[in-house]
């Protein structure tokens, strides 16, 4: 059963009396093609203006959408299947919220890691709600150097709330394996792809973030910290979040402006959580395109070119 959040209402609204319609014309034999044709068009419009018209804290909710596919079902889709899944960071244990492994995406074989959330209670559970432990970063970390060593591409898929902030994960170096892995991700010999599919927030999404493109799905947000813990910090209240989710300029949108990511990658106008298999399409179509544009870059100006970036970003004397 699909869920709607506040704003999609009369979404929700059209689309019970589209079925409605529908039953009648079958209860009662009389052709309702016409009017069923003219509610379908009303919604289209309707959801067009809806998802045209989002404020950033409206796209902090759709990031966060039960409905949204996470990691592993937009690994699934765009390596058809293929995806072998690599486990644990061989010092702790497998974090079951960082996940990675090799597929092919239509015959080359590629690294893919992300963050994978839960899509129930238990499997977030599982998950630890997609917020990784150092392991998870270690892990991840190994794999993309096994990449490095075989000479294959790597793709990143960022969705997490960040990193644990349990006791057991600072003391366990939480800290050091984030920044150990910018390190090393600054220089990585294979085009490296980072992805943010919903929530990209703090050292959580720069992690696994470090990459020759950085892109965002449309409805997605990146920034140092979310809309809640902001308001909290500045008004001791989460009341604030939505002025907090306008101030933090946390948007794709804002994003492209301030030059932190090269891309944004356009959602279907209903949003990835209504049509799936379109968004899975459109990602895997873009991530074709700049691996063909990389690939054709030297290893040595593409780490350069890397380092760059990040080094110019933000504002400096």
């Amino acid at each position: 059963m699909a869920t709607y959040l506040d704003f999609e209402e009369p979404i929700k609204a059209l689309e019970e009396q589209i079925d409605q319609t529908k039953e009648i014309g079958v209860s009662t034999n009389i052709d309702m093609t016409d009017k069923v044709k003219e509610l379908e068009n009303k919604l289209a419009e309707t959801t067009k203006s809806i998802f045209a018209n989002l404020t950033p804290w409206q796209r902090v909710q759709m990031s966060r959408h039960p409905d949204r596919p996470y990691t592993l079902a937009y690994i699934d889709a765009i390596s058809n299947g293929t995806f072998q899944e690599l486990h644990g960071d061989r010092s702790v244990k497998d974090d079951k919220a960082m996940v990675g492994g090799f597929g092919l995406l239509d015959g080359k074989t590629v690294m893919f890691i992300g963050q994978q959330k839960g899509i129930n209670t238990k499997m977030r559970q599982y998950r630890n709600f997609g917020m990784p432990n150092p392991e998870g970063y270690r892990k991840a970390l190994r794999l993309m150097k096994l990449a490095e060593k075989f000479n294959k591409p790597i793709v990143t898929l960022i969705d997490t709330p960040g990193a644990f902030p349990g006791l057991e994960a600072e003391e366990r170096g939480q800290g050091e394996a984030i920044a150990r892995n910018i390190y090393e991700m600054m220089r990585l010999k294979v085009p490296v792809i980072c992805i943010i599919i919903g929530e990209g927030a703090s050292g959580g999404a720069l992690g696994i973030g470090v990459g020759d493109k950085v892109v965002m799905l449309e409805n997605t947000w990146y920034s140092v910290i979310s809309p809640e813990s902001c308001s909290s910090i500045l008004w001791r209240s989460w009341d604030y979040k939505e002025k907090a989710a306008e101030a933090l300029k946390l948007t794709s949108t804002d994003m492209k402006q301030l030059k932190l990511v090269d891309d944004v990658i356009k959602e279907p106008s209903s949003g990835a959580h209504r049509e799936q298999q379109e968004m899975f399409l459109t990602v895997k179509k873009s991530i074709q395109e700049y691996l063909k544009e990389l690939e054709a870059i030297a290893p040595e100006k593409r780490i350069n070119d890397r380092i760059e970036k990040f080094c110019t970003m933000g504002v400096w004397q």
